[in-house]
């Protein structure tokens, strides 16, 4: 199918390696110890992020018979879900334009002021205001904290650096009821948002002492339109699913109104990141089968962790009547379930190189753990509920982390950061969805259950069934018989919101089967053959890893986005199929367009519009069936060439080519490997071919 050269790759003819972009964006490969001591740093600013969502669980019943309203109960979640999720394409594209670092510090402010606004809300209306606040920071802090692992370690280490980040999450996991429990039981639900302040701190600093990261100063063009409609079109569908048959029935114009509007402003998003210079999503993602199956993956992983980590201990602190800290330690099977299997799947992925069974395995166990929650009431014994939490933690701790590396793995250096941020946007958004439909489930199963439970039994003087929903603690003062009804009906509500999820689960565990195991690369930017096909260790001098260096950036990345932007730097104004054009008519001194476009498999009409465009701005000329140079074209050459001798050369910094000789020989010949390669001049003719 014919493409428009503006937006056509342009590839270079077959034997050549594929041409880089400029080394501006080019990653630093650390050494071990270095890279523990910013993954130190990174942890600690992740470690208030991860906290968050855990420690506000087991408070959250506490919360709301403070601050009222159990129908809300899920806002509380939702609110940071939603934030993060829409702040979180955004983190990603400004980190890959303007540098990590700077954006990770501001990401811990934003998120700690959000904390302390959190401490002091006075109504549940404050509260999940506020909650937003901290869930655009939040948003940053993960997002961001995953990228910059992916500047600084190459993907075949990745699996053992991000199962540590996936025993943050499962130490927090731990932490986080355990201290959301004590801190309800001997202080206050609001020291929850009070601990996050030194913690934070103490992140600030260590981060702004040891966090070194390259950073990229160039021109870009945020995508402000294209963050705020899918910030719009999440924030529709979540309003529709947790207020459709809670606040309005489903068929009401409101909800009906959500789902058109929702829609609508999605059609409108990919119209706006289709014409958008600098897309916050880009588009050209999707159509790697990889990036999509672990997005819906990584939205059903969401879906059911957050949904469940939401509504589990409510089902221990009113169905089995444990203490706020009692409930954390009844959680403790569940994240010592995901911490045992993200830290192992990340080592296993590191020694072998092989991934596609872990999705596979941990959405399989997640839905068998599913239904087993779905079996569970008031009368299940701890032995059997710790088995069941075991199962649905390690099922997530297989998957969780694993969907991260492979998406990294997947694309090119210059997408890490919107790939990182895609992955992790499509989880919160899951996450999002989640906890808003487990709320609406439970919401209405409960009306229903309590209505049932309590209908024709005498009732307290003053006693209102619909108090139960405001106030879990109001049945307290039923009589033993009611009691053990209300129970069961709170039982069945919060339990029947898994078996909703198991169908879900299912999507993701037969989607997995799909996942194309690719070989992980030895180094952040493109395979090194000495690497991957010799069977020795390769020792190498300081001139040749500079060597080495030169030449990955030589082969790493997509030739379109190459052409573009040498061609900016030459100062030039031409598509990237003419830039093309150009330098391979320069190399050759003519060339045949049809034979040129046979040879290279490049579709003839991109070449037509490119010598169009060439002839029309006096940049080349016809010679018969010939395309030759004119004086202008040279000039135009030769901006093309040394705009990308530039690009190699700056990687040195400060190098003297007087000095190193070698060096600059392969400046000069990774630079003239962009013109083509004599060997694959296609031979000339003397009759014109139809097309061209």
């Amino acid at each position: 199918m014919a493409q428009d050269p503006a937006h056509a790759a342009a590839p270079d003819p077959p034997g050549l390696p594929p041409a880089a972009a400029s080394v501006d964006s080019a990653p630093v490969e650390h050494e071990p110890r270095s890279v523990w001591v910013v993954m130190g740093a990174l942890l600690l600013g992740l470690l208030l992020a991860a906290l968050d969502q855990t420690i506000v669980s087991t408070a959250l019943p506490t919360i709301v018979s403070d601050l009222g309203g159990l129908e809300h109960l899920s806002w509380v979640v939702t609110a940071y879900l939603l934030a993060s999720t829409a702040a979180t394409p955004l983190w990603g594209k400004l980190g890959d334009m303007y540098g990590r670092k700077k954006l990770y510090q501001g990401s811990i402010v934003i998120f700690l002021v959000g904390s302390a606004l959190c401490g002091v809300a006075r109504n549940m209306g404050e509260l999940i205001a506020f909650r937003g606040i901290q869930g655009l920071g939040g948003g940053g802090l993960i997002v961001l904290s995953m990228a910059i692992v992916g500047d600084i370690v190459p993907p075949r280490d990745r699996g053992r650096y991000q199962g540590v980040f996936g025993a943050v999450f499962g130490v927090t996991s731990v932490l986080g009821p355990l201290l959301g429990g004590l801190f309800v039981d001997h202080l206050s639900w609001r020291w929850v948002f009070y601990i996050n302040l030194p913690i934070g701190v103490v992140a600030l600093a260590v981060i702004a002492a040891v966090l070194q990261i390259p950073v990229r100063r160039t021109k870009h063009r945020i995508d402000y339109l294209g963050t705020f409609t899918i910030a719009s079109v999440a924030t529709c569908l979540v309003l529709m699913t947790s207020l459709g048959g809670v606040t309005w029935p489903w068929d009401s114009w409101q909800i009906t109104g959500l789902g058109v509007l929702g829609a609508v402003l999605l059609v409108a998003f990919v119209a706006i990141e289709r014409r958008a210079v600098e897309p916050v999503l880009p588009l050209r993602l999707f159509r790697l089968r990889t990036f999509t199956l672990c997005s819906i993956i990584g939205f059903v992983v969401g879906f059911a962790m957050f949904g469940t980590l939401t509504y589990l201990p409510t089902f221990l602190q009113v169905v089995h009547h444990v203490s706020p800290t009692l409930s954390g330690v009844h959680m403790l099977p569940m994240v010592g379930g995901m911490l045992v299997a993200s830290i192992g799947s990340g080592q296993i992925v590191s020694r072998t190189g092989r991934y596609k069974v872990f999705p596979i395995a941990g959405t399989g166990i997640v839905v068998i753990g599913l239904l087993l929650l779905y079996h569970l009431d008031e009368n299940t014994g701890n032995t059997v509920m710790s088995l069941y939490f075991l199962t649905f933690g390690f099922g997530l701790g297989l998957v969780m982390q694993v969907l991260v590396l492979i998406v990294q793995n997947a694309v090119g250096y210059q997408d890490l950061g919107v790939a990182t941020s895609g992955a992790t946007f499509f989880r919160s958004i899951g996450a999002s969805f989640g906890v808003s439909i487990f709320g609406t489930i439970f919401s209405n199963r409960l009306t229903t259950e309590l209505a049932d439970a309590l209908r024709g039994k005498p009732l307290p003087p003053g006693f209102r069934p619909s108090s139960l929903k405001a106030d879990p603690r109001g049945l307290r003062g039923l009589p033993a018989d009611l009691q053990s009804a209300v129970l069961h009906a709170y039982s069945v509500s919060i339990t029947s919101v898994f078996l909703w999820a198991v169908p879900v689960a299912v999507v993701a565990f037969v989607l997995a089967w799909f996942l194309k195991e690719q070989p992980l690369r030895g180094s952040v930017t493109a395979p090194d053959q000495g690497e991957t096909l010799g069977t020795n260790p390769v020792e190498r001098s300081s001139l040749d890893e500079m060597a080495r260096g030169l030449s990955l950036l030589g082969c790493r990345e997509g030739r379109r986005d190459l052409y573009i932007r040498i061609t900016e730097r030459a100062g030039l104004d031409l598509p990237p199929a003419a830039s093309w054009l150009v330098l391979r008519t320069n190399r050759y001194g003519q060339t045949d367009p049809a034979l040129l476009a046979d040879r290279v498999e490049i579709p003839r009409q991109v070449i037509a519009d490119a010598v169009r465009q060439l002839e029309e701005r006096g940049i080349a000329a016809r010679d018969g069936v010939l395309l030759t140079l004119t004086e202008e074209g040279r000039r135009v050459a030769a901006k093309l060439v040394e705009a990308r001798r530039e690009s190699l050369a700056r990687l040195l910094g400060d190098w003297k080519p007087e000095e190193h000789t070698e060096l600059a020989e392969l400046v000069d010949r990774l630079s003239g490997e962009l013109c083509g390669d004599d060997a694959d001049r296609p031979q000339p003719r003397t009759t014109a071919r139809p097309g061209v």
